[in-house]
């Protein structure tokens, strides 16, 4: 084992997760002074779940992966029985219309966040253990794929959209690449076309979320009307932006701005350039995980850190995408910078279990 980390990517990842607090700050001061009457609220809990994340992150680049493979079952099965119990009412926490919380005073833990998790440590031991079982669709695939879905289900109870669909296309990606054929992904991807035909039956809320993302002003009070108010924020920002603390979709314009939509803050205040660092931070940070992935010979650490990388881009390139109008709102937050300490916690862990991997 070497007894250096990957410097380069801690010292990336800290810096765009103290970034993200700072701007929390910028973004939620109005609001939390007004709500509250601390301007400060959000940022003190957010600077909680940072000191702790971090602490996660240095603490888990000390344990050996392996040991995740030894308990992949079991922490499968403590992921499983957390969403069950979320769903119960007086132990889950109901919040924006979603059952998806543990309500720890003022602070909210997130256990679909951490089945993310536990499903890629799971499907990538299963990936390693039925390497051969894979070219098989009956025997390698549908097993794994049932497994995906079950949680998928249990996260949609919720309902929690964002999170389940970051959580099926990242282990996708991650069975795509274990050499799975292609023919196979677009039959899923038909299906999964028809299940969110289904979904939007079910829920007739969703296809005003998706009329509103092709036209926002069709309802710009209603369904469209965060799409419009990003917009609003992104479009003034310009080169170099109005200037830190100067933004005025966050008064009161943009709702939450220091959720899923602190990108939007960040190109009022930051302009171009701004957007152009942060972007560049995301792309250094995915490939140094990359990087670290392809270096290793040993399969689960190798489908690890993939699935592990993956989980952080998309969910990145998914909130990126929501705030620029590309594609409806789905509730996901951008990793290290929107405020969410579940999020912020997953991520930092996700990172310190990559740099374990790195050590080898």
């Amino acid at each position: 084992m070497k007894d250096k980390i990957d410097l380069k990517l801690v010292i990336a990842v800290v810096l765009i997760a103290v970034f993200g607090l700072v701007m929390i700050y910028s973004a939620s001061c109005i609001w939390a002074e007004y709500k509250f009457n601390d301007s400060f609220k959000f940022v003190k809990a957010q600077g909680i779940f940072l000191v702790i994340g971090i602490f996660c992150m240095l603490f888990l680049s000390k344990v050996d992966y392996h040991l995740y493979f030894k308990k992949a079952n079991v922490i499968l099965l403590a992921c499983f029985i957390l969403l069950v119990l979320v769903l119960i009412p007086g132990i889950g926490t109901v919040r924006n219309g979603s059952r998806s919380w543990f309500g720890i005073g003022s602070l909210g833990i997130q256990p679909s966040e951490f089945a993310k998790v536990g499903l890629i440590i799971y499907v990538a031991k299963y990936l390693t253990n039925n390497q051969k079982l894979m070219k098989s669709i009956k025997k390698g695939v549908i097993p794994v794929l049932s497994v995906i879905l079950a949680f998928f289900a249990l996260i949609m109870l919720e309902p929690d959209f964002g999170t389940a669909m970051v959580i099926v296309l990242t282990l996708i990606v991650l069975i795509f690449i274990s050499g799975v054929k292609i023919d196979f992904f677009l039959k899923i991807g038909f299906v999964g076309l028809a299940g969110i035909v289904g979904l939007i039956i079910v829920a007739p809320y969703r296809m005003a979320r998706i009329v509103s993302f092709l036209n926002p002003w069709s309802d710009p009070l209603g369904s469209g009307f965060q799409i419009i108010q990003s917009l609003y924020a992104i479009g003034p920002g310009g080169l170099l932006g109005q200037g830190f603390m100067k933004s005025r979709q966050k008064h009161f314009y943009l709702p939450e701005p220091q959720t899923d939509f602190i990108f939007s803050i960040i190109s009022e205040e930051f302009g171009f350039l701004g957007v152009l660092i942060v972007t560049a931070l995301f792309l250094f940070i995915f490939y140094r995980c990359l990087k670290i992935a392809l270096n290793q010979s040993d399969l689960f650490a190798k489908y690890l850190a993939f699935g592990l990388s993956f989980g952080i881009i998309i969910q990145a390139i998914l909130n990126l995408m929501v705030v620029v109008g590309i594609i409806p709102v789905t509730g996901v937050t951008l990793p290290f910078l929107s405020y969410g300490g579940s999020s912020l916690l997953v991520s930092l862990a996700s990172i310190g279990i990559i740099l374990n991997i790195s050590r080898k």
